[in-house]
């Protein structure tokens, strides 16, 4: 439990988030003691708070989090209220996500397919590989899709090239000859066999287009597991061969 919104018909979502919490701690209290008593198992605990005297300490923290499965640190003002969506206080009393830089790869634009709403006539929603080296012969292995982090004129002129490029179509998805290589940005990495590449990532995005790196450059299969296991390990990590 990381807060409390109402209590006995009370809406408690204008008081202060210390006052807040000394309620919801006083009810998980209370709620455990009637369990036990009752020698039910009552599985509710009280989210962690973390105490630092100093900014360096407090972003160890955060970069630990992903060791955690976590994406950072969430900071709460002590006398912040409880706000909605992304909008934040007039006085500066809100929450903030600090959150970990992303893991990067660069990956190879193989497959496309249209957007919805405004992007419906646009190829936006892509397929990105990385290489397989360990045979005869590289192949690409898809590990990621992504469809935002490019502008509109960069989105206008990566449609344009696939539809120069594309020899392939599976239905609404069109494969595209290796020609652009993009940085992908995501949250997190695990193992998945329900992909190809053996892994799964979290929050996948577009960084950045690198018009720089030819496709051979791109990052590897072998890179991609190693960063998984990095990862896992709770290890420092290496973004990149």
């Amino acid at each position: 439990a990381y807060d409390l919104l109402r209590l006995d018909a009370v809406d408690l979502r204008g008081e202060p988030l210390r006052e807040r919490r000394a309620r919801l701690a006083a009810l998980v209290r209370s709620a455990r003691e009637l369990a036990a008593r009752a020698a039910v198992p009552l599985p509710l605990y009280l989210s962690p708070l973390l105490h630092e005297d100093n900014w360096p300490k407090v972003d160890a923290r955060r970069l630990a989090a992903r060791s955690h499965g976590t994406e950072g640190l969430m900071l709460k003002h002590q006398l912040s209220s409880y706000g909605i969506g992304r909008r934040q206080p007039e006085d500066g009393r809100g929450w903030w996500k600090w959150k970990l830089d992303p893991l990067t790869l660069d990956g190879v634009l193989i497959y496309a397919q249209k957007g919805h709403g405004r992007r419906s006539g646009v190829f936006s929603d892509y397929t990105f590989a990385v290489w397989d080296r360990s045979g005869s012969e590289p192949a690409l292995v898809p590990f990621a899709k992504a469809y935002s982090g490019l502008t509109d004129q960069e989105m206008r002129e990566v449609d344009e090239k696939i539809r120069r490029t594309s020899n392939e179509s599976f239905g609404p998805v069109r494969a595209v000859r290796p020609t652009m290589v993009f940085e992908i940005g995501f949250e997190g990495i695990a193992p998945s066999r329900r992909h190809r590449s053996g892994v799964a990532l979290r929050f996948p995005r577009i960084l950045r287009w690198r018009r720089d790196k030819p496709v051979d450059e791109a990052d590897t299969l072998a890179s991609l597991r190693a960063l998984l296991e990095q990862v896992a390990a709770g290890g420092a990590v290496s973004l990149h061969e």
